[in-house]
């Protein structure tokens, strides 16, 4: 940082004799001047107290005010600690705690002409007041250490950010305050934790990087400028060194080396190294660690400024350039300079100071009327459920929203896609699926209807995208023989639509219990995007009291409706597998109606055929079977006189599917009566002979065709048993995927829309008003006020009033200030 030097401005005139003032004027002229520099030198400490105190409160509260300060940064072993015990005017024994290596300290030198001895203060933890004077250097040195690493075993780290904060009022100390920063090292001592460099080095430049904080580097003189391995770092925080004051300490271990005057001056430049403006300070201070007296030590450190200058001038020969780099040489002149420059930055910073002391009083006086508020409501019930009713409207509406379209707040935040609803929600996979489903839109980030919707569609992906499972033989075998051994003529086509149904419960079911998980999980999503559209409402609910900090009562709200929602997929869960058991009923007609026979009329004709032979248990359906259908497979078939006509077979499938089109065959609820115009059934005879009737009816059909002579031969049997497998499973592919199309395009979709959406809509306010309200008054307060609450409250209130007042307090002195600039 550039500094002119300081040269006297009568420098080489010569006086005027007839321009001397008279012995009074002179008098008048020094007692003048003798006023105005202790106006100034009173204004000046009245501005260093003010920032004194309000750092004091900065620290006790954690405000972050822009407070001009002096950062010191520097490695370990560089100096910086001798430097501190040099400004303050007495040692302390600072370097014997290392203070420097695990927490900052701030040092608020006060210049006191009464302190003829040095009394050190330290500000309490987590509070604004100061604790008694200490006089003894080893006392407070112990209590730096204490405090130091009880802080450390209460945060269980290495280093911490919190500095300690220490008033010294002494007679031979400037108007100063400097941040003390841990040292930089290259490697951790035994016992710390390796990564304890790297977190010293972020600490301090998260100390150093605020704009309004001096950097005051400090490096060892034995240091070349081009291998300095912590002026990078300083370069990372002010790359231009615009607030960066180097000092270069132990200057007098490096005046040895200096033989020629232009050696002296190429280091003192740093020529190539730091900009032309930027002079860096080189300091010496005394090596003698003994015990001196405290004005032994400030005599020393006189002494080293001497000694380093006299040998600057006579040891070197030709000198150096004292013009150009005496001002920077010398404790003495950092000294100064340190004074002058923060106080000239806390003149330039009082009125934004002060206008930012306002705010924070505003905002203080804004939180103690809120906690007022807090405490009238613990004894105004009435209110409060007014305000609360009020709120959980809000939620509520806000929600209806979300569900009929919105977008606000920004889906691109508060959104999700396919994969992060899987991700959050913890579901999973589609069951059974293997294959991952995408449906339309799986990318974009969606909420609320827009994100049911699209679950939807993925549920109709994944239903769709499964196929009949394939039947094992023995299976197959078990359920045909069985339907074979009750006897009729229709035991192959049962046999399929058995096998359909079983797998339609077993694989269907799964994936709609999943589907309700899923839109459940959509719709307690919404709970958080209509907190937040509550919170930046300024419309319909601006004036309901901010319910922010009633943490009891917004949780049991969300509870509440995590509740209602649970319950809704619940019951949805049970209407769907309701759908899917009456779909699966042996009495249901879907695999009987005229449309579907139609599309597999080849297939069920086979059947047909098969059913007419009453050996049909003879039949075998292990992979031997083949073995006879390949010795038979060229044996022409009996009787082919008796074969049906095409005309014929025609009309024989028409008779079919009206036979089986006008059976009345189950109890369901789905069908409450005969739907081809029958006789509807007696109450009491619902199930009386569904089946037997079912059966009759196909076997006249079979007789018709016995009469019409349809027979079918033995060998004709033998030669298609080996396909019997392959038709059945076959045709109970096609009865799973009518039994699915119905589940899926009919049932699920209204059951999931009108179990879902319709109770949010027009029963949740209602279902979570009667759980929250519907209560005694103590009943209702235990989510308000929960014990110690109120005591909480007060106790925060307290803290808000003395930092209201401390506030206040440094207000009123930076107004004072403001008028003196």
């Amino acid at each position: 940082m550039a500094t002119n030097a300081l040269l006297s401005p009568t420098a080489g005139r010569t006086p005027n004799p007839k321009s001397t003032p008279s012995p009074s004027a002179r008098r008048a002229v020094g007692d003048a001047a003798m006023a105005a520099a202790a106006a100034a030198a009173s204004d000046t400490k009245a501005r260093f107290e003010a920032y004194n105190r309000l750092q004091a409160a900065a620290v006790a509260f954690g405000e972050k005010l822009p407070i001009p300060e002096i950062v010191a940064i520097g490695g370990q072993s560089d100096g910086k600690s001798s430097l501190l015990e040099a400004l303050l005017g007495f040692r302390f024994n600072v370097r014997e705690v290392e203070m420097g290596t695990r927490r900052p300290l701030v040092l608020q030198m006060v210049h006191d002409p009464a302190a003829l001895e040095p009394r050190c203060r330290f500000q309490e933890e987590d509070s604004e007041e100061y604790g008694h004077p200490m006089v003894l250097s080893t006392a407070i040195a112990d209590l730096i250490k204490q405090r130091t690493e009880a802080h450390l075993r209460t945060i269980q780290a290495a280093v911490s950010s919190k500095p300690i904060v220490m008033r010294a009022e002494y007679a031979h100390c400037p108007n100063l305050t400097i941040i003390d920063t841990p040292g930089f090292v290259l490697k951790a001592k035994k016992g710390e934790p390796e990564r304890t460099p790297q977190e010293i080095l972020s600490m301090v430049k998260t100390l150093a990087s605020p704009p309004h904080r001096l950097i005051l580097f400090l490096q060892q003189s034995s240091v070349e400028w081009c291998s300095s391995l912590w002026l990078d770092a300083i370069r990372e925080i002010d790359p231009a060194f615009r607030r960066t004051m180097i000092v270069i300490s132990k200057f007098d271990n490096r005046l040895k080396e200096f033989t020629e005057k232009w050696e002296v001056d190429s280091y003192l430049s740093a020529s190539g190294y730091l900009g032309d403006n930027i002079h860096p300070f080189f300091v010496a201070l005394p090596k003698d660690r003994g015990t001196v007296s405290n004005d032994e030590f400030r005599r020393q450190i006189c002494q080293v400024d001497i000694d380093v200058l006299k040998h600057l001038r006579e040891g070197v020969k030709g000198g150096f350039n004292e013009e150009k780099y005496g001002p920077y040489i010398g404790f003495s002149r950092l000294r100064k300079y340190l004074e002058s420059e923060l106080q000239k930055r806390y003149k330039e910073a009082a009125p934004a100071t002060l206008a930012l002391l306002e705010q924070r009083c505003s905002d203080v006086s804004m939180d103690l009327s809120r906690l007022d508020s807090k405490l009238q409501a613990t004894s105004d019930v009435s209110q409060l459920r007014r305000s609360a009713m009020l709120h959980a409207a809000s939620i509520c509406t806000h929600l209806r929203a979300l569900l009929d379209g919105a977008a606000d707040p920004a889906p691109e935040l508060w959104g999700k896609t396919t994969d992060e609803e899987l991700m959050h929600s913890g579901i999973g996979s589609w069951p059974g699926i293997s294959v991952p489903v995408k449906p339309p839109n799986s990318s974009l980030k969606l909420y609320g209807g827009a994100a049911f919707e699209r679950v939807m569609h993925e549920f109709r992906c994944a239903t769709y995208s499964m196929e009949c499972p394939q039947v094992s033989r023995e299976k197959v075998a078990n359920i045909l023989l069985a339907h074979a051994g009750r006897g009729g003529s229709s035991g192959m086509s049962e046999a399929a639509a058995e096998i359909a149904r079983a797998a339609a419960r077993s694989w269907l079911a799964p994936l709609t219990e999943t589907a309700c998980d899923r839109l459940a999980f959509v719709l307690q999503s919404l709970f958080d995007l209509a907190m937040e559209r509550s919170r930046n409402d300024d419309s319909k609910y601006q004036n309901v009291e901010n319910m922010d900090g009633y943490v009891g009562f917004l949780a049991a709200l969300r509870c509440s409706y995590y509740k209602f929602v649970k319950d809704l997929s619940k019951q949805c869960k049970q209407i769907v597998r309701h759908h899917l058991d009456s779909v699966t009923s042996p009495y249901s007609h879907i695999c009987y109606e005229s449309d579907f026979l139609g599309g597999v009329s080849s297939v069920a004709n086979t059947l047909h055929r098969f059913n007419q032979f009453n050996g049909v248990a003879t039949f075998d359906l292990s992979d031997s079977g083949s073995t006879l259908e390949e010795g038979l497979e060229n044996v022409p078939p009996k009787d082919q006189q008796h074969m049906t006509p095409p005309a014929k077979a025609n009309e024989s499938r028409d008779i079919l599917r009206e036979s089986q089109l006008t059976v009345p065959e189950t109890p369901s609820p789905d069908l409450p009566g005969d739907m081809h115009g029958g006789k509807k059934k007696d109450n009491g005879n619902m199930n009386d002979g569904g089946a037997r009737k079912r059966h009759a009816r196909m076997a006249a059909y079979a007789n018709r065709n016995h009469h019409s002579n349809v027979t079918v031969g033995a060998d004709d049997l033998v030669s298609r048993s080996g396909s019997s497998y392959s038709s059945i499973c076959s045709i109970s592919a096609q009865y799973f995927s009518k039994m699915r199309e119905v589940l899926i395009e009919r049932n699920v979709p209204s059951a999931l829309n009108s179990g879902f959406l319709t109770p949010c809509r027009e029963r949740l306010f209602l279902a979570l008003g009667f759980e929250l309200f519907a209560v005694n008054d103590d009943k209702f307060m235990d989510m308000f006020v929960s014990p110690g609450a109120v005591d909480s409250i007060q106790n925060e209130r307290q803290s808000l009033l003395k930092r209201q007042k401390i506030l206040l307090s440094c207000l009123s002195e930076f107004k004072n200030i403001s008028r003196t600039l």
